[in-house]
């Protein structure tokens, strides 16, 4: 017969297991101190553009600054995802998850679609001259896409999408300081957000 404590650690595991064939659980926290700092890096960046090349009105500039700020904001991206892959693949090694199992693609596919969606009215945005909207949509597409993805891996990832929508729904009032709202969300945001992953799922770990 089992005991009590026997009964209660076979549920446990029995959870467990089912939270790992349920759930990607290898994010790991350096991801999201990774983004956050290219994130700030990059805000910086794009700011340094903005202030160079927003001042001049003639076609040619704008055409310019639409290009430079288009290519600086894939350069960040990319940088980010190698950054948040490495990392994540370094902790499914050592969690034993599998990188690319079913679970991890029905995670990308929905973080992807409201990425992609938001990717094509901000493109459209940029390219019609309305910069004073990209700022709080990024924030919002984001956070809806972490809200969409969050039921397939850790909780903590509901969260931050949260935070990313309420930063972003309130720098629609205040859009002139877009890029401190973007510093933040991208940037502050997410370096929280991995120091606190780090410190519940991999301090101490092997």
């Amino acid at each position: 017969m089992y005991s009590k404590e026997e009964s209660l650690e076979t549920l446990q595991d029995i959870k467990k297991m089912m939270e790992r064939s349920s759930r990607f659980i290898s994010l790991s926290g350096w991801s999201g101190i990774a983004a956050g700092i290219c994130a700030l890096g990059g805000i910086w960046v794009i700011n340094l553009i903005i202030d160079s090349e927003g001042a001049r009105q003639d076609e040619f500039s704008r055409t310019r600054l639409i290009t430079e700020l288009l290519i600086a904001g894939g350069v960040i991206f990319i940088a980010a995802c190698a950054l948040a892959f490495l990392f994540t693949y370094l902790r499914s090694k050592k969690t034993g998850v599998p990188l690319w199992g079913m679970t991890a693609k029905r995670l990308l596919f929905n973080l992807m679609v409201p990425m992609l969606v938001g990717g094509i009215v901000i493109l459209r945005l940029i390219i019609t001259y309305h910069f004073f909207l990209v700022w709080p949509l990024c924030l919002v597409f984001y956070g809806l896409a972490l809200f969409s993805a969050s039921k397939y891996t850790l909780t903590e990832i509901r969260y931050l999408g949260y935070a990313e929508l309420v930063l972003g729904l309130i720098n629609f009032w205040d859009y002139e300081n877009g890029v401190f709202y973007w510093g933040a969300g991208f940037g502050v945001f997410h370096i929280i957000y991995g120091i606190m992953m780090w410190w519940k799922y991999e301090r101490g770990k092997s």
